[in-house]
């Protein structure tokens, strides 16, 4: 029952609907008349069907018509329903009998055929894709089942004549149910509903439908496509787009019905193929965005089609002819899908195409240059899809690159790769047509007219490339990524505000993941990339796209083939672009990067020499973080060796190729000689290469009687065989000195090789690779600036020789030898040579020096550690220039922490660090000055005082002028340094080498020595003003190296009198007042915290060091009679912050004294208690209590339970009670008036008490105080003093 009546609901809503259309009919034909009578242009408007008809008036006129015509249509039915409310009650006989006659008609068919539910067009547009699925089978299922019961049927003329259905007679779906043809005719206008996926489902649902049920014929679906979706001018724009959007997925539901293949299958003139494709071609003609639907749905019909009905239907249908004829001049890219999908299937020439394909058809021809001009309207206006790609172009990439010579392409390209110095394999004819073609198509469409046009081609030509990208082989890549496209790139990376900026970077990032796991591609796109920017490409595109490709090689072939492929760069410098983008140049003349321009400003580097230097930098950075075996990453090493040792130090004399036969390899060079600049860049990289690869050899032990498989070694042994070539030689010309030195160096690094295989592993084994690592380097600094390094060069060689008496290295000439009994002077020589040579030193250089200077430090003596730290504590300032306000307290720090007296600096280093005029190395200036470890006589200093008394006045001034004009020059020039900034890096430079040094030389009475030089050059002003890095760098080696050591130094005896003097000097720093300078006033904010900062640090440096003093001094366990004088030390330190006023020792530096010193405390208690009860500051006196209270627990620790124990506490405590007594009456008899500071008193007193009554002396204690104190603490302390009282 409730079936039946769900149906008869539906038939309801069918009848009420065919009511509303006769209504719309009736009100129609009296509009009609009405018009008529108006007007005669309105009856031409207008046509059987109530339908707007062409009209011939001007647009203008034609709104307000329509208008007029709608408040008409309105008017009318409105008066029509009023009457037919007025009359509803004079035809209820009538309507209850025509009811029930229907009633009957719709009993006898429902009886007849099955139900069918029209509800389910609703949830064919559901966006829920499975809900629609389901409703279209629901749909065709009810339909079906109706069907095949309507064909049993004898008698059809009672259900069509009882429901109709809204189907009309002439419909052609004469063989049809009736709710069949509703269910058509519904479906096709649900096609052109917008809301929501409505054409989605409609559409699944006609096409199931058209292909389950035969009885739907072609030839009528066609037909009522077009009646039910007919656009009329009438309507307005979405209503035409609904309408035209409604035909196309119409059409496209019949060609994935199967329909027209089976209507073929069964006549093969069956004329319906033919009008479907020139529906579909009219279609396309209406608006542009149908263009592209309508061929994929003509394309799907010919994917089902044979071959041998292309010609009779496809391309016989009417209008194609024309279509094709005029898409090259409309620039129609459909037009060029459609042919170029049909051309693939017919092999046959013919000229349907028009100029869309050539004659004959094949990708050589297609991809000409002619060709690819005739068609470049079609290929421009793709654009309009955007940002979605056109098909077209997956067509075009498909014919392209194929994929079979692809496969084998990229199969070959890794192996071939890697060979050397051999031509490219023999291609086969069809991979060099695909290469032509590439390159076509990359010229003229990529770069012709797409790059060159506006920004959406721009964009499309990205995407395009994006496209190409899977399928391009390695080989490919140059062509590709052509200096067009990286220019492209970079103009738009460069400005962010760019349309195309996010495109860019997009291309950018999915170029990355492209060559993610591939080396091969990955090195191709980075030569690309840097070649055509002339190695700015990260520069130029603020990005780091280079940088992140170079970090990601894992293999040891990628980075083979990445060096191979730098070199032949390098070498082959014609093939370089040097045509920049105008943004390109702008950028490039604004640009600064700093390694090269910075180091060779005086050198103008080119386009192309800029490149050379990004290939120099670039190839011993990708060994940064590659991690592979060691052996993989010394062939790498090796191979970077090679390439920076013959471009940067030798040059070939015939020719640019020369072929060793010794090593079996061709070396070439640049047709141009390579620049000084580029020389001095190799020398710098190679450098840097043996000091990394040192630091990894260091732990690996070599095997007696091998050669050692360092690279230092296969650097000398690369450098003898060059050398050995008559036609090759070094880049520059070198003096007869540095020739000799160069020898040394070679001869003695050989024989320290022999020696070192010999020692094998251990001390001495790492002394001679530490010596011969700095040869190597010393060598290559000879090359890099000659005639400076020729005599420090001859002492090493001597030092070497005598550090190692072997026969093998001593077998040289007599001047050389020295007497065993030298060591130390070997060693002074050793350190002078060392000291001299780190002022110009590179930073690999200063590498060695420091590993060389760790193994032999222990053998250091005292005058070169003295050396070292004299030039620490030289002054920055010239004593001519110091600020005026430092000149009293100058005289009081000379020797502040000092232990020796005669340790100043000579006056002529002081001399020639004032004038900055000759940048003089300041090591030589110290070394020549000590040598003879000697100090200047007093007529020496009297010349150096008088060094101007030939001068008068005036010349004195003009002389200064002079000076300051020569100043003034030097600070404009860029990248010249002062003589004061060289001493800083210089003073840098020996810290490094001193902290090492303590590090080696843990526990050792050395250490004092280091400390007391480093504390004196910290504390003086002039030692480390101007540079912050400098102070810093001392305070940092104090904490880390000395203060927070672990190992103490073991103390002997003799060495107490130099730690009480430091003990005493240190406590004066701390408790020395505070001097503000009278310039103070006028620092800055900036300079005025600078000052205060370093105060603060040098008190806590003070008060570090007493700690540490003392924690030295007790790991000694001296006697007390060893003691005395650090007691006395300690007691005046005491003295001096009760009784003075100038002291600036805080009571909690002393309690912390106290604390760490247990045995301090205990023997100063009792004058300690004493001092602070004859204080003459009450302020000083209660500022003492804390530090008190730390005191007593220190000297009375009540922790302990032994009888024993309590009875020599006690009687410790008893020998103080009279200063303690004394102590109190001082404290209540002048009670502070501040509430705070009467609560410590309180405190103290409590705690004292608390003490005594537990040593139970509450007795012997009251008895010292007197009547007067008795009444103080009473009103004083109150009920704290008389519990102690009632406990007597």
């Amino acid at each position: 029952m409730g079936t039946k009546k769900r149906s008869s609901n539906s038939m309801e809503e069918v009848a009420e609907g065919q009511e509303e259309v006769a209504a719309d009919n009736a009100v129609s034909k009296p509009l009609k008349k009405k018009t008529k009578k108006g007007s005669k242009k309105d009856e031409e408007m207008m046509d059987g069907d109530g339908a707007a008809a062409p009209s011939s008036l001007p647009s203008s006129v034609k709104p307000m018509e329509r208008q007029k015509k709608r408040k008409a249509l309105d008017k009318e039915r409105r008066r029509s329903a009023l009457e037919n409310k007025e009359s509803e009650h004079k035809q209820m006989p009538v309507e209850s009998k025509a009811g029930n006659v229907q009633a009957r008609v719709a009993s006898t068919s429902t009886s007849v055929l099955p139900e069918f539910h029209i509800s389910v067009f609703q949830d064919l547009a559901s966006a829920d894709a499975s809900v629609r699925e389901a409703a279209v089978e629901r749909l065709v299922g009810e339909l079906q089942a109706v069907q095949k019961a309507y064909d049993r049927l004898d008698n059809k003329s009672l259900v069509e004549d009882g429901t109709k259905l809204e189907a009309e007679k002439d419909d052609g779906l004469n063989k049809c149910a009736p709710s069949l043809r509703y269910a058509v005719r519904r479906l096709i206008r649900g096609i052109s509903s917008s809301r929501e996926c409505a054409r989605q489902g409609f559409a699944l649902g006609l096409s199931i439908l058209v292909r389950t049920i035969p009885n739907i014929k072609v030839d009528s679906l066609l037909k009522l496509i077009v009646d039910l979706l007919e656009v009329s001018s009438s309507m307005k724009g979405q209503e035409v787009r609904d309408c035209l959007l409604g035909r196309l997925f119409a059409y496209g539901a019949l060609a994935r019905s199967g329909r027209l293949i089976e209507e073929w299958a069964a006549d093969k003139n069956t004329p319906y193929i033919k009008e479907f494709i020139s529906a579909l071609i009219s279609l396309a003609v209406k608006k542009r965005y149908l263009q592209e639907p309508a061929v994929s749905i003509i394309l799907e019909l010919v994917e089902k089609l044979p071959a041998d009905a292309f010609m009779s239907h496809v391309l016989e249908a009417p209008g194609i002819h024309e279509w094709f004829e005029g898409a090259t001049d409309a620039g129609n890219p459909d037009a060029l899908l459609l042919a170029l999908k049909i051309g693939e299937k017919v092999s046959d020439d013919i000229m349907v195409f028009g100029k869309l394909l050539p004659s004959p058809f094949n990708s050589s021809k297609f991809f000409s240059t002619d060709h690819l001009s005739s068609i470049d309207n079609c290929l421009k206006e793709s654009t309009f899809c955007q940002p979605r790609v056109h098909s077209v172009w997956n067509v075009l990439i498909h014919m392209l690159l194929p994929d079979t010579i692809l496969q084998s392409e990229d199969a070959a390209s890794i192996s071939n790769s890697l060979k050397k110095h051999k031509k490219s394999r023999k291609s086969s004819s069809s991979e060099e047509e695909i290469e032509k073609n590439v390159q076509c198509f990359c010229e003229v469409v990529i770069e012709g007219f797409l790059l060159q046009s506006s920004h959406d081609r721009k964009h499309l030509a990205l995407d395009i490339l994006l496209l190409l990208f899977p399928r391009l082989p390695s080989s490919f890549i140059p062509t590709v990524l052509s200096s067009k496209v990286v220019q492209c790139l970079m103009d738009i990376l460069s400005t962010k505000d760019s349309w195309l900026y996010k495109v860019a970077q997009h291309f950018l990032k999915e170029l990355l993941e492209w060559v993610r796991n591939d080396d091969v591609k990955r090195v191709a796109v980075i030569v690309a990339l840097q070649r055509h920017s002339n190695g700015k490409f990260d520069s130029f595109t603020k990005t780091k796209t280079v940088k992140d490709l170079m970090t990601e090689f894992k293999t040891e072939t990628g980075c083979m083939l990445f060096i191979q492929n730098l070199t032949k760069m390098f070498i082959d410098e014609g093939q370089v672009s040097e045509e920049p983008s105008d943004q390109s140049q702008t950028t490039d003349d604004n640009s600064e990067i700093g390694s090269v321009e910075d180091k060779y400003s005086g050198v103008m580097l080119g386009s192309s020499d800029f490149l050379k230097s990004w290939v120099i930098e670039s190839l011993p950075s990708i060994l940064k973080h590659l991690k592979v075996d060691p052996e993989a990453n010394l062939q790498l090493q090796k191979e970077i060796l090679k390439f920076l040792a013959v471009q940067g130090l030798f040059s070939a004399s015939l020719g640019n190729e020369v072929t060793s036969f010794e090593l079996q390899e061709k070396f070439r060079w640049p047709k141009a000689a390579t620049s000084s600049a580029h020389c001095g860049m190799c020398i710098e990289q190679l450098q840097s290469l043996l000091a990394n690869a040192q630091k990894v050899e260091e732990p690996r032990s070599i095997v007696n009687g091998l050669e050692p498989n360092d690279l230092s070694s296969y650097f000398m042994r690369f450098l003898s065989t060059l050398r050995n070539i008559p036609s090759v030689s070094f880049f520059r010309n070198l003096s007869d000195d540095d020739e000799n030195a160069i020898k040394k160096l070679q001869e003695m690094e050989t024989r320290l090789s022999r020696e070192e295989r010999n020692c094998g592993v251990g001390t001495d084994g790492n002394k001679l690779r530490a010596l011969r690592h700095l040869l190597v380097q010393l060598l290559l600094q000879v090359l890099l600036r000659p005639g400076e390094f020729s005599d420090a060069i001859s002492e090493l060689v001597i030092c070497c020789k005598k550090a190692f008496t072997s026969s093998d290295i001593l077998n040289s000439s007599g001047e050389d030898e020295l007497d065993g009994d030298a060591l130390p002077e070997l060693m002074d020589v050793l350190v002078d040579t060392l000291l001299s040579l780190l002022p110009e030193s590179s930073a690999p250089m200063r590498s060695a020096i420091e590993q060389v200077f760790k193994y032999f430090c222990s053998d250091v003596t005292n005058d070169g550690l003295l050396r070292m730290l004299r030039i620490i504590k030289k002054d920055l300032k010239p004593s001519r220039h110091r600020d005026e306000d430092n000149e009293d307290d100058d005289e009081d720090d000379d020797d502040l922490l000092g232990i020796e007296e005669d340790e100043d600096v000579d006056g002529a280093e002081t001399g020639e660090t004032a004038d900055s005029d000759e940048q003089t190395d300041d090591s030589e200036a110290v070394v020549g000055a000590e040598e003879a470890g000697k100090e200047p006589d007093a007529d020496e200093d009297e010349d150096s005082d008088d060094s101007d008394g030939g001068m008068d006045d005036e010349a004195m001034f003009r002389m200064d002028t002079d000076l300051a004009q020569i100043f003034k020059e030097k600070k404009n020039q860029a990248g010249s340094e002062t003589a004061q900034s060289q001493l800083i890096i210089f003073k840098l430079r020996i810290l490094s080498l001193l902290e090492i040094y303590l590090h080696e030389n843990r526990g050792k009475s050395q250490v004092l020595t280091v400390y007391s030089n480093l504390a004196q050059a910290f504390v003086n002003p002039n030692s480390t003003e101007g540079s912050e890095q400098l102070g810093q760098r001392i305070w940092g080696i104090l904490q880390k190296k000395i203060f927070k050591e672990k190992k103490l130094l073991s103390v002997e005896a003799e060495q107490l009198s130099t730690l009480e003097t430091l003990l005493e000097k240190n406590l004066k720093l701390a408790s020395k007042p505070f001097k503000r300078k009278k310039s103070a006033s006028t620092l800055s904010k900036k300079k005025l915290a600078a000052f205060l900062n370093r105060q603060k640090m040098i008190v806590s440096l003070a008060q570090t060091s007493t700690y540490w003093i003392l924690k030295i001094i007790d790991s000694g366990n001296f006697s007390d009679a060893e003691m005395q004088r650090v007691f006395d030390i300690l007691q005046a330190a005491i003295v001096g912050h009760f009784d003075s006023k100038k002291s600036q020792i805080k009571s909690g530096f002393l309690k912390e004294i106290f604390r760490r010193n247990p045995r301090m405390a205990h023997h100063l208690c009792g004058f300690i208690l004493e001092k602070c009860g004859s204080a003459k500051s009450d302020f000083r006196r209660v500022d003492a209590l804390d530090m008190m209270i730390e005191l007593l627990r220190s000297v009375v620790p009540l922790s302990s339970k032994d009888n024993s124990s309590q009875d020599a506490l006690k009687k410790i405590m008893k020998s103080h009670l009279q200063s303690l007594s004394h102590l109190i009456e001082a404290l209540v008899t002048r009670m502070p008036t501040k509430q705070a500071r009467r609560a410590e008193v309180r405190k103290f007193c409590g705690k004292v008490f608390e003490i005594i009554s537990a040593l139970d002396l509450t007795k012997s204690f009251l008895k010292r105080l007197g009547m007067d104190a008795h009444t103080a603490c009473e009103s004083q302390l109150g009920e704290v003093f008389l519990k102690l009282k009632r406990l007597e």
